[in-house]
């Protein structure tokens, strides 16, 4: 079952005892889960099964790292108090999809409870990399329990930013969805903050444009990496420098820059077109580090990753000053690189 068919079925269909949000097949460039759908229908169902009123009695909320299958098997077979149905949500539930299956392991009570679950409960799970091989996997898929939650596709996701849009009385022009699509990418999470950062922006008005995302969506620490990375690509050491000290003083801790320019140096990796590594998913990244991979080229970026790998190391296991490991980092991925052949 797709999570949008499981959607329509809250409010006006009878649901599966158990229900476990899973990756599902995924358009080209999109990735198999999206954890926010998987909240959303989460969202759906608590506000139509418990009672704000009757939560202590009608929800129960677990994490599978610390909470047996067992336990869960036992609380799910409790009759409810005082209310029709209890809702029970286990997070982290790859955990339980890793077990073996054997008859003394821990996930047992849990297979034996699918052949007959409690009608008086509904069981849920957030497995976002559940291992597909396993007999749990294989004995949720037989019950009608998978609930697949891949990632949008553009127009899905283009639909879905227009909706969330009317809900605040908003329209949005096609190009101010394209623009919010291509700075934020494909997860919601990141699409979503960014639509709410525009529609307050716009305040009383009742149309978005792109000029609004560009401006709602401009943020100082994010455009001064941008200028990193402009400085580094164009083998500008001194304003390289001078832009991580900008960062600095932004409040970033070395340990996040060092992941930022390690996320830019992937990307760009990605924006080779001899790496085959599938291409940058976000055309506003892909811009934006197009020089950059233009300047190092597949070979080079290979090895500055692995630079980036080895100053992340020594950061992390010597007592070296973090910010003096960074500034090395940067002058040499800033030095200028040999011409390379056409």
């Amino acid at each position: 079952m797709q999570v949008a068919d499981l959607m329509r079925k809250i409010g006006s269909e009878p649901l599966p005892p158990v229900l476990v949000f899973a990756p599902g097949k995924a358009a080209f460039g999109k990735e198999p889960f999206e954890p926010a759908l998987a909240e959303e229908a989460i969202a759906a169902i608590m506000a139509e099964y418990v009672d704000p009123s009757m939560r202590d009695l009608a929800y129960s909320a677990y994490n599978a790292s610390d909470t047996a299958p067992a336990e869960i098997v036992a609380e799910a077979n409790t009759l409810p108090f005082l209310v029709e149905r209890r809702v029970m949500l286990v997070r982290g539930a790859d955990r339980y999809f890793d077990m073996a299956s054997d008859k003394k392991s821990p996930i047992a009570p849990l297979l034996d409870y699918l052949a007959s679950p409690n009608p008086a409960t509904l069981l849920m799970f957030v497995a976002p990399g559940p291992d597909k091989r396993k007999k749990l996997y294989k004995a949720m898929a037989e019950a009608d329990a998978l609930v697949e939650c891949p990632q949008l596709d553009d127009r899905a996701l283009s639909a879905w930013i227009r909706h969330k849009a009317e809900l605040q009385g908003k329209s949005i022009e096609r190009g101010a969805v394209d623009e919010l699509i291509g700075r934020a990418g494909s997860r919601l999470s990141d699409v979503g903050n960014a639509l709410a950062l525009v529609i307050n922006f716009v305040g009383e008005g009742t149309a978005i444009k792109a000029s609004d995302v560009h401006t709602a969506c401009a943020d100082v620490a994010e455009e001064t990496v941008w200028a990193l990375t402009d400085a580094i690509a164009q083998s500008d050491s001194k304003k390289a420098i001078e832009v991580l000290h900008q960062l600095l003083a932004l409040g970033k801790a070395p340990d996040e820059l060092l992941g930022t320019i390690n996320w830019l140096l992937e990307n760009a990796y990605r924006a080779c077109p001899e790496s085959r590594a599938g291409g940058v998913k976000s055309k506003f990244v892909e811009n934006k580090v197009a020089p950059l991979s233009r300047k190092l080229g597949r070979a080079k970026m290979i090895e500055v990753l692995a630079l980036c790998t080895r100053t992340h190391f020594m950061i992390r296991s010597t007592g070296v000053d973090h910010v003096l490991a960074l500034e090395v980092l940067v002058m040499r991925l800033a030095a200028p690189m040999p011409r390379r052949a056409a």
